[in-house]
């Protein structure tokens, strides 16, 4: 990864996007692509850069830039913030964290406080409503001059990397993804295709998959990938329910499944066999909890497959990931695409 990459990735980490939000961040994606790719955008908040856009055959690539978030509920007279969860929060890792409100007046930094438990209750974990934020108002007069119901709040969690390969930060779900799919688009740039390649940086995968759902429908592509990220199950305790081995520093994992489309999978083994690249395998038997999901009945139906990061300590204030596993997923697209006809039949079952 050159610095110039590195930079972007980092600015995207650095740009709060909680779910419904997406503004800033999306200016910040845009700022990069337009510099190699034709960028367009939407009424659902996507950015969307293409390179050849007249070919028949469409590949599009989905990496969404929305983090999980939470959002004022109300201020009571003490001052004390109340709060919901925006997409899937953990509460038992709230007690006790910085986070910021980006209140209509200003960023507003706070913790979150817990009322304490009962003996007979004291390892219960508290939900959202039972916990608030003290931001250091002693009553709510000051403070509805700065915030108010509807703000969203924040994890405070600068990137940084550890042991020179592992990158931790907050929001690594999914603003990786909008980075890949991003440097997928510039390393292609220089390439002739033979299929038009679209990376979308979607919204609302946290929520509502509402840009997931109106990039298929614009694009109609006829194959879709989504790059998001996996749970790991090499740290202690994690892989207590005995699912496929997902570790970090070994590579892409690719899903496997009812939604998944196999010759798309096959496509990425030969990838990866030829610019001898790891993989990894998960599970999604049903459906993948992705912008898949969403994009695989956009149009008169889309082939999708997922591929996945690694990540350990996912939807906590803090996660990690290996940037060489962040580097094997652009390399095995790249590769991928750059191989491909636009003359692929991905029907699994031709008459």
């Amino acid at each position: 990864m050159d610095k110039k990459a590195k930079k972007f990735l980092f600015d995207l980490l650095n740009t709060d996007s909680p779910s419904g939000d997406e503004e800033a961040i999306q200016k910040v994606w845009i700022d990069y692509v337009k510099q190699f790719a034709k960028v367009s955008t939407d009424i659902s908040g996507n950015a969307t850069g293409c390179l050849n856009p007249g070919a028949e055959f469409k590949v599009m690539l989905a990496g969404h830039c929305d983090e999980i978030a939470m959002v004022v509920n109300k201020i009571d007279e003490k001052g004390f913030v109340r709060f919901s969860a925006v997409g899937g929060v953990f509460p038992m890792v709230l007690p006790g964290l910085r986070v910021e409100i980006l209140g209509y007046g200003g960023r507003i930094s706070g913790i979150i406080g817990y009322a304490r438990s009962k003996p007979d209750n004291k390892d219960k974990v508290k939900p959202c409503d039972e916990l608030y934020i003290d931001c250091g108002f002693n009553s709510d007069k000051q403070l509805k001059k700065l915030i108010r119901t509807g703000d969203y709040i924040v994890y405070r969690g600068a990137p940084e990397i550890l042991n020179n390969k592992m990158l931790v930060s907050k929001a690594l779900d999914n603003k990786t993804g909008a980075f890949i799919v991003a440097e997928v688009l510039r390393r292609l740039s220089n390439k002739k295709l033979k299929v038009g390649c679209y990376a979308v940086s979607t919204t609302g995968e946290e929520t509502n998959l509402r840009g997931a759902h109106f990039a298929g429908a614009a694009i109609q592509p006829n194959m879709a990938i989504a790059c998001d990220v996996t749970f790991n199950t090499d740290t202690p305790g994690e892989n207590s329910d005995n699912r496929p081995e997902i570790e970090i520093g070994k590579g892409p994992a690719l899903s496997t499944g009812s939604p998944i489309n196999n010759k798309i999978v096959k496509l990425l083994e030969k990838a990866a066999a030829k610019s001898k690249i790891a993989l990894q395998y998960e599970l999604t038997p049903d459906r993948t909890y992705t912008d898949a999901d969403r994009i695989m009945f956009s149009g008169k139906g889309v082939a999708v497959a997922l591929v996945s990061l690694p990540v350990r300590y996912m939807h906590s204030p803090i996660e990690m990931t290996s940037l060489e596993d962040i580097e094997a997923v652009i390399s095995l697209l790249c590769q991928m695409i750059t191989d491909l006809s636009g003359k692929e039949d991905l029907r699994p079952v031709v008459a």
